[in-house]
C-alpha cells in the first residue's frame, strides 16, 4: 500500500480536528480529498508530509513512517507559495535540482516554455496565478511516488484550469498516485479515480468516483453540495 493512515487523531488544544481516521491509498490512483472549510483536510495533508505529528495513530508511506525517506518520494504542493520571490525561474530550477534527486529539469523547462514563462523572469514580477503555475510545474517535474496537491487550481482563472489539470494528468510518474485537496470540485472531478469526503474530522465517504455517482445518481459536485449544504 502506498499510503496508510491508521487510527489517526489530532487536536489543537481542546478542538479535535481529526478523529480516529483510517485511510488507505493504492498506487496509480488520483484521489480527491474533499470537504468544507474546517473539516481537517489541511491538517491531514500536513501530517502526511511530516509537518505535524499526530496525537495518536500511525501513518505509513510505502511501509515507512513519515521522515526524510518519505520526503524523497512525496512531491508536495502547498496552498500558499513558498518560493523565494527574489529568485528568477532559472534560480528556482537550480534550487529544486540541488534539493531533489528526482527533479527532472528538462521536463520543467518544456512545461514552462509551453506557458511562455522565461527562465529569466523573476517570481516577484509574476501574477499570483503564474506563480502557482510555476510552483505546480516544479512539483509535477519530480519523479515522485505520491503527489499531494493542496488547492492546485485555486489561484488560476477558469480558462487556465483545464490546462493545469491536463498538466497534472500527463506529467506524473507511471504507477504514482495523486492526492488533490480542492474546493473546485466541478473542475477536477473528471480526473478523479477515488473520492474521500471529510467532514468534522471524520471520513464520511471513501469510494471510487464512479461508485459514488451510481450510488447517488448525481455528479461528485452535486453530491458534495447536497451533503455539505448549510
Amino acid at each position: 500500500m502506498l499510503l496508510e493512515l491508521k487510527n489517526i487523531s489530532k487536536s489543537y488544544g481542546p478542538k479535535k480536528v481529526l478523529k480516529n481516521i483510517n485511510l488507505s491509498i493504492e498506487e496509480g490512483k488520483i484521489v480527491g480529498l474533499l470537504g468544507p472549510n474546517g473539516s481537517g483536510k489541511s491538517t491531514m495533508i500536513k501530517l502526511i508530509n511530516d509537518l505535524l505529528v499526530p496525537d495518536s495513530g500511525e501513518i505509513l508511506i510505502k511501509g515507512e513512517k513519515p521522515g526524510m525517506a518519505s520526503k524523497k518520494i512525496i512531491a508536495y504542493l502547498p496552498e500558499r507559495t513558498y518560493l523565494n520571490q527574489n529568485w528568477t525561474v532559472r534560480e528556482t530550477l537550480s534550487f529544486f535540482q540541488d534539493f531533489y534527486d528526482n527533479f527532472d529539469r528538462e521536463k520543467a523547462k518544456k512545461l514552462l516554455k509551453k506557458l511562455g514563462i522565461k527562465e529569466t523572469d523573476a517570481l516577484k514580477t509574476m501574477s499570483k496565478g503564474t506563480k502557482e503555475k510555476v510552483q505546480l510545474i516544479l512539483v509535477m517535474s519530480r519523479n515522485a511516488d505520491l503527489y499531494i496537491l493542496d488547492e492546485p487550481i485555486g489561484g488560476v482563472d477558469p480558462a487556465a484550469r483545464d490546462y493545469i489539470l491536463d498538466t497534472i494528468l500527463t506529467n506524473f510518474k507511471d504507477g504514482a498516485s495523486i492526492l488533490i485537496s480542492t474546493h473546485l470540485i466541478s473542475d477536477v472531478e473528471r480526473i478523479l479515480d477515488d473520492v474521500v469526503f471529510l467532514s468534522d474530522g471524520t471520513i464520511r465517504e471513501h469510494q471510487s468516483a464512479d461508485q459514488l455517482r451510481q450510488k447517488y445518481d448525481a455528479s461528485i459536485d452535486q453530491i458534495f453540495r447536497e451533503e455539505f449544504k448549510c
